[in-house]
């Protein structure tokens, strides 16, 4: 869990490298207070990795990665990256940018590179001199309610999943997988897939509607923080679609998320303008433009 004792001074870090006059390190559980205040001053993009360290620590086997930072020679941070299956980064200085892409080249299991366009477009630049190649790439907008929500008709059934339920949302949520990366969850990493399916509903992080034993509804909350909540895997069953029951249920899940938090975020495809329409309806607005890259399993990294 997160820890937020003294970091160790200068002369005890693990510095990885030196470049272009910044210092690249792993971090450690010390880190976390440092490292969640530089987060802090992007909450909206920074939710995923902020979500990470107050759940799990910076050092988890549940983060699928490594946090690394990168500092000045006087030791300010001027960069934080996730770097695993998952490499989110997040830098105040192109340098930093392209000394955390050094790092990130040198792991062999990257699933996705995922941030704003241009900061993505720069770390890529430097990423792809090991030789990387993109599997696929894909252009995402991302969106963002804040109170207040305007109110419909309240829907009772929506409510957190229970453990029993995991059997409805994994098909679901492997399909949305698939239909993101071409990768299905249940066939590539199948009780990897289940634990983390379990672990959000065990957190009450799967929200649900379930009718007569079939799901409905589906909605996970991925991120959250005191100031953002970032929401994937929103799903309606198909028979139930064009009813105006998705905007009942964005509103009713909206009201109930904004108790305890500031805002709710979520990325659309750029191409899903029916998507894009939808949640501008339900009171979302455009922030930012995101570029998510997938990358080949198992390729090896050229050095």
């Amino acid at each position: 869990m997160l820890q937020t004792s003294t970091a160790p001074n200068a002369n005890e870090r693990e510095i990885m490298f030196t470049f272009e006059s910044v210092q690249v390190e792993r971090l450690t559980n010390y880190d976390a207070a440092e490292v969640l205040e530089f987060l802090a001053q992007r909450p909206i993009h920074t939710v995923a990795m902020m979500s990470m360290i107050h759940d799990n620590g910076l050092v988890s086997a549940f983060n699928r990665g490594t946090f690394y930072g990168c500092r000045d020679l006087n030791g300010k941070l001027e960069g934080v990256a996730l770097v695993g299956h998952a490499t989110l980064m997040e830098t105040v200085s192109n340098r930093a940018l392209a000394a955390l892409a050094q790092v990130a080249r040198q792991c062999p299991n990257t699933h996705m590179i995922m941030g704003e366009k241009e900061r993505v477009a720069d770390f890529w630049s430097h990423y792809n001199e090991a030789g990387r190649k993109q599997r696929l790439a894909c252009r995402e907008w991302l969106f963002e309610l804040a109170l207040p929500v305007e109110g419909r008709e309240p829907i009772a059934g929506l409510r957190p999943a229970t453990v029993g339920e995991l059997t409805l949302v994994m098909p679901v949520q492997a399909e949305l997988a698939y239909a993101e990366s071409g990768i299905n969850p249940l066939q590539v990493d199948p009780e990897g897939f289940r634990q983390r399916c379990l672990r959000r509903i065990e957190q009450g992080r799967t929200w649900v509607l379930v009718v007569n034993n079939l799901l409905v509804f589906k909605a996970d909350v991925i991120s959250k923080t005191p100031e953002v909540i970032y929401l994937e895997g929103i799903w309606l069953r198909e028979d139930c679609r064009n009813q105006n029951l998705g905007k009942r249920l964005m509103s009713e899940l909206m009201r109930r998320l904004l108790e305890n938090t500031k805002s709710v975020c979520l990325l659309v495809n750029e191409t899903n303008e029916w998507a894009q329409g939808f949640y501008r309806k339900c009171g979302f607005n455009f922030r930012a433009t995101y570029e998510t890259i997938f990358l080949p399993r198992n390729e090896p990294v050229q050095n």
